[in-house]
């Protein structure tokens, strides 16, 4: 019996794996933070031997409240990710399972691996649609990827649509997301996308945090930096995603962002605004309150009741991607959160919130972004 996690985006540190009944591990910290709660290890040579998986250190994670209520994912074959119960007792994570084969994974959420990013990013680049820029290197010297959907030979005094995913490298559900906004957007015999690309330009960031994600990590790059509190004055020695990110968007322009996250804790999908801006007005909440009420009409899963409470004007936090961007360009921008557990409206009893949920999420948002568009309110 053995626990192993030296892969992409592994992490887990085993303090005892003799007894089976009581396997002890430990989450490992952020570099240079003190951040942790994504864990992503394999358990070996176990086939039907009753195992009991203690994670002691939950208590001490960066949301404690997240592994409340929670079920673990697990994969045979790292492609389809189920729920398994767990519990939380006196700060301990813990769950049994009896597995049925001598190889099984489990993971805070289903993860989404360096090497499928690249094979995303390949993905993209026969279609006239799509246009690919290396924006530079991140701290560990991994390239940050830029890609830019648009009609061949089109104007380009159209509105530029930015998406940027997983500032927080432990939210792979962003990135889920994201390859359900490339396949919906690559789609050429689909009109609403064909409508879409006539009215705007579309920029994908689909991974702006490649160190952190390689790493392990919950929520930092390899600096420690949580690149969502450096987009005022980010640096090259310290976050250079959010730099190169920043002047590719000085470069082009934005006329509506949006930030694509999970929340650890609460069993929902839902958009934050960006109310706390100073001078925030009612042209801006028509905007906001479109674009979500009609994203809700489009997608079970998104509500609009629940979420986090908007800001008192002038209260805004100014290092934080949405509120810089809509200050600096006078746009829309938002943040998209979605849950690490399920919905509690549209549970999924087998696959809980899933990469097929957030892949469809993503459909829905483009639908929605074409219809503010034909609004006329940005």
């Amino acid at each position: 019996m053995f626990i192993s996690s030296q892969f992409d985006a592994g992490n887990i540190s085993v303090i005892s794996c003799v007894d089976a009944l009581d396997i002890q591990l430990k989450i490992r910290e952020d570099r240079n933070s003190e951040y942790f709660q994504w864990f992503y290890f394999r358990l070996a040579n176990a086939k039907s031997r009753s195992c009991r998986i203690n994670i002691v250190n939950a208590a001490g994670a960066a949301y404690p409240e997240g592994f409340k209520n929670y079920r673990v994912a697990y994969s045979y074959n790292r492609l389809d990710w189920q729920r398994h119960s767990t519990e939380m007792e006196s700060g301990v994570l813990s769950f049994n399972f009896t597995p049925e084969s001598d190889s099984v994974y489990f993971a805070y959420f289903a993860p989404y691996s360096m090497e499928r990013h690249h094979d995303l990013i390949a993905s993209t680049l026969d279609s006239p649609l799509c246009s690919y820029s290396r924006l530079g290197a991140t701290l560990d010297g991994q390239d940050l990827d830029l890609l830019k959907f648009s009609l061949p030979d089109h104007p380009n005094s159209r509105p530029n649509c930015w998406f940027i995913a997983r500032q927080h490298p432990g939210e792979s559900m962003a990135e889920w997301w994201m390859e359900g906004c490339i396949e919906y957007l690559l789609d050429r015999e689909n009109e609403s996308i064909q409508k879409l690309l006539n009215s705007c330009n579309v920029y994908l960031i689909p991974n702006m945090n490649p160190d952190g994600s390689k790493r392990g990590h919950l929520r930092t790059n390899a600096a420690g930096r949580n690149l969502n509190r450096e987009w005022i004055s980010p640096t090259l020695e310290f976050s250079p995603e959010v730099f190169v990110v920043k002047n590719a968007m000085q470069n082009s322009g934005v006329s509506f962002m949006l930030d694509v996250h999970g929340d650890e804790s609460l069993p929902l999908c839902f958009i934050a605004g960006t109310e706390g801006l100073s001078g925030w007005s009612e042209r801006q909440q028509r905007q906001l309150d479109f674009y979500k009420q009609n994203l809700e009409k489009l997608n079970p899963d998104f509500q609009t009741r629940d979420g986090y409470p908007p800001k008192k004007a002038g209260q805004a936090n100014m290092t934080m991607s949405t509120a810089q961007t809509a200050f600096q360009y006078n746009c829309l921008a938002m943040t998209l959160e979605m849950p690490f557990k399920d919905t509690t409206a549209t549970p999924d009893t087998v696959y809980g919130w899933s990469p097929v949920r957030s892949k469809r999420l993503a459909h829905s948002c483009l639908d929605a972004l074409q219809l503010y568009l034909d609004s006329g309110l940005m």
